[in-house]
């Protein structure tokens, strides 16, 4: 057979993609010869989720009359066009969003693909014949593949579904670098324009800064009176942040406050992520000392550890340890972080029977800028606690975010009713 390979071009890409998450479990593979017997083409593509080994974006290997061409050509641009063709079309024939976003990069991207052709009179560019250039090999190529792949779609209905859901998601992601790209080029000839909201610290290198990130204006008001202007940064957001487990790459893309929190930070998410550009040593998370506090601190923890966790695990991340109460007897005053401490603080630093006015703060945002300094933001005073994750309960971690964060209301309910009765309602922020 003059098309076929020791093993077969689909022999060969099934061995490849046992040694990979599917995203369709069958290889899309055929062989057409022409019918006066003057050639033909054989493929074989396999769609991955993981890539291929070291090649995690893909591989294409391709070959004319038996003859390996390892920088492509018309062949290669054929059954480009093939696949492409049909995964639009079919995406177009289902209603799926941004069907018309959907490029040759997206297709073959996260694909394996094989192609043989075999034609007469072939032929090259340049002297070592390593590229097809014959025009026909083209059309060629895209119609016969392009024929059996209609059928293959709309004969797998189920396995159509994923690899266009699966290509949409390389689209959306491919769009994304772009921008980011855009903004990162940008900040080489000129600085980036940073959120309006953002008080920034002189300090031009990242050594010995701090972003907070607090919770609105009004507690952002206060942060930034109480800050050092040489090496602080106040960021205040406007309420809680989305909830990044549980939203669509879109919303995320989309959320103003998220954006805003990527400018300032100066970096990117996923694995475009560089501790190096980071624009601050710390970032801290400081918010209201009560249940709402601590639901905006969840939601930012699980907005670094879902986009960038390295942050996390470099030991960059820190919690603010705002107090919740105010004690005063006289002329000294001491502050407690909860009812806990604010007991112990009683017991062991007020005689007993003592008449200590209590005050309870509702928020950053009722403390004055001399009083939000002295407990929470000066370095010399203040408590900070690290966020962390231990690599042994990383497993545990995750599935416990998956859990609470998640898509799923269902599991969070299910969490509620298996650990209610470990719950202490004398502590519970009503």
């Amino acid at each position: 057979d003059i098309l076929c390979f020791p093993g077969g071009l689909a022999d060969r890409m099934t061995e490849m993609a046992a040694k990979s998450a599917l995203i369709t479990t069958e290889t899309f593979s055929g062989k057409v010869e022409r019918e006066d017997g003057a050639g033909g083409v054989e493929w074989a593509v396999t769609w991955s989720g993981n890539g291929y080994g070291s090649e995690a974006d893909g591989f294409c290997q391709s070959y004319c009359n038996t003859v390996p061409t390892p920088q492509g050509g018309t062949h290669e641009q054929g059954l480009r066009a093939a696949l492409t063709k049909g995964v639009r079309a079919y995406a177009e024939h289902t209603h799926a969003k941004k069907a018309a976003n959907i490029t040759p990069e997206d297709v073959l991207g996260g694909a394996g693909a094989l192609v043989s052709v075999f034609i007469g009179d072939p032929e090259f560019q340049g002297q070592t014949k390593e590229r097809l250039a014959t025009p026909e090999a083209a059309k060629l190529v895209e119609t016969a593949v392009r024929d059996q792949f209609d059928h293959w779609l709309a004969g797998s209905p189920k396995e159509a579904a994923k690899l266009v859901e699966f290509v949409i998601e390389r689209a959306d992601d491919r769009m994304r670098r772009r921008k980011e790209k855009n903004v990162k080029r940008q900040t080489a000839s000129r600085r980036l324009r940073l959120p309006g909201k953002l008080a920034d610290c002189s300090r031009s290198g990242a050594d010995g800064t701090e972003l907070f990130i607090v919770e609105g204006d009004s507690a952002g008001g206060s942060a930034k009176q109480a800050r050092s202007r040489q090496t602080q940064a106040i960021l205040p957001l406007r309420g809680k942040i989305l909830n990044v487990a549980s939203a669509t790459a879109d919303k995320i893309a989309a959320n103003q406050e998220i954006s805003d929190l990527l400018q300032a930070l100066g970096c990117q998410t996923g694995s475009r992520f560089q501790l190096d550009d980071l624009r601050y040593e710390r970032v801290v998370i400081m918010t209201d000392a009560d249940v709402d506090g601590a639901h905006i601190a969840a939601l930012l923890i699980t907005f670094f550890y879902r986009s960038m966790p390295e942050l996390i695990h470099s030991g960059r991340l820190f919690l603010a340890q705002p107090p919740l109460y105010r004690m005063t007897q006289g002329s000294r005053t001491l502050y407690a972080r909860d009812d806990a401490h604010r007991d112990q603080i009683m017991a062991d630093e007020f005689k007993p029977n003592a008449k200590v006015e209590i005050g309870r703060f509702k928020g950053l945002g009722e403390m004055t800028p001399s009083q939000l300094k002295e407990t929470t933001m000066d370095p010399d005073k203040r408590t900070l606690a690290r966020v962390v994750i231990d690599a042994d309960e990383l497993p545990t971690l995750e599935a416990l975010v998956e859990t609470l964060m998640g898509k799923k209301p269902e599991a969070r309910f299910k969490f509620i009713q298996d650990n209610a009765a470990f719950v202490d309602e004398s502590e519970l922020d009503l």
